[in-house]
């Protein structure tokens, strides 16, 4: 890499992390090799959806509710709340109606719903949605797995989705699929990711998100790819979407910052997979890229410590530690401040008591002497 951040290991963290030094996120955003790292990222949180849609166990109703509404209260600009698909297919969004119109909707966040056909993005809007994905991918095998047509035939199906969202006023998302590899064909050609993402754009999606569904890139491959999708459609309305399975999530984002995205999709406590792609693990973890982003000086406008939370939140939930390395660290500095304190009121306590045993025995020997 051509830079680093380092990170003061000899001062008091305030107020629980180590931050970076002012002279290294100059030398970061000054260093013309890096010039095309955005001031500030816009992060999507994919967990409601994305990291729950493959859970085993189904999540109670409430608990997707609050998890949602404990995300938003950190300040993400975006959570993806739910998906409007069949039940049949993926239980765990059974619920998507009641969770889209019990969220109290926090001001300046959006909330936006997969919708995989017509059917379901007009449910999605008369359950109160005002932004829906669709999902491509630039797999031929993942793209008849996952919908049972080719890549061109699920683009086709996406029509009168983006015919009744002008209609609406509805905002809609892209997804791509394997962009890098496919669980089925191998590792996927740059110029059919660009093409599909081409296609989306060109249909009316504000944005594209490129999603490395089985985890497998790295930033040579990812640059390669973003590099080509560049040509065809501008930096500044591309995503990148990582799968962590192989470690590379954030060097991946940070590659991609490098280039210039200034979106990043993530997962709070590294949730996820895909039903369609076996051993693709979670995504990236949320945590992690906020601390990463904020380590570089770049603005997010989240909370960290109430991002934490709702991490803690949804990991009590599932009864499952977190994945995400900054939220466990958090966490047991927490445990470790907390175990402080209450060694330190014990201390108080006993200092006290032992104060007013000994000024009880001076009364008792003063009565004695003046008897």
């Amino acid at each position: 890499m051509d830079c680093f951040v380092c990170f003061a290991a000899s001062i008091t963290p305030q107020p629980r992390l180590f931050v970076p030094f002012l002279f290294d996120v100059f030398y970061f955003h000054l260093n013309p090799k890096l010039s095309n790292i955005p001031k500030k990222v816009k992060v999507v949180e994919v967990g409601p959806r994305d990291g729950l849609q493959n859970e085993r166990v189904l999540v109670p109703t409430e608990a997707k509710i609050s998890f949602i509404e404990r995300l938003a209260a950190s300040g993400l600009p975006v959570v993806e709340a739910t998906s409007f698909v069949s039940p049949k297919w993926v239980p765990q969004m059974r619920d998507h109606t009641e969770v889209m119109q019990s969220i109290q909707k926090r001001p300046g966040t959006s909330y936006p719903v997969l919708t995989p056909n017509l059917k379901g993005y007009q449910q999605a809007v008369n359950a109160g949605a005002q932004e829906v994905a669709i999902f491509g991918a630039a797999s031929e095998g993942f793209s008849q797995k996952n919908i049972n047509c080719s890549i061109d035939e699920s683009i086709d199906r996406f029509q009168d989705i983006m015919a009744a969202a002008a209609v609406d006023g509805v905002r809609v998302r892209g997804y791509v699929s394997c962009v890098v590899a496919c669980p089925y064909d191998g590792p996927t050609d740059p110029q059919v990711v660009a093409r599909v993402s081409q296609k989306l754009f060109d249909m009316g999606c504000y944005e594209i998100s490129l999603g490395d569904t089985i985890g497998v890139g790295t930033p040579a491959t990812m640059s390669k790819m973003i590099d080509a999708v560049a040509e065809k459609v501008d930096i500044e309305n591309l995503a990148v979407h990582c799968h962590d399975t192989f470690g590379q999530g954030l060097a991946n984002i940070l590659a991609a910052l490098q280039m210039g995205v200034s979106v990043v999709d993530s997962s709070v406590s590294g949730l996820g997979g895909c039903p369609y792609a076996q051993g693709a693990t979670g995504n990236v973890a949320t945590e992690d890229v906020v601390y990463m982003l904020h380590g570089l000086g770049i603005e997010t406008g989240i909370d960290l410590d109430k991002l934490v939370d709702a991490g803690e939140y949804i990991g009590v939930t599932l009864n499952r530690p977190t994945a995400s390395r900054a939220g466990a660290a958090i966490l047991a500095t927490r445990i470790k401040q907390r175990k402080n304190i209450v060694k330190q009121n014990y201390e108080k306590k006993m200092q006290q008591t032992q104060q007013e045993v000994s000024h009880k025995r001076e009364q008792e020997d003063a009565k004695s002497d003046s008897a």
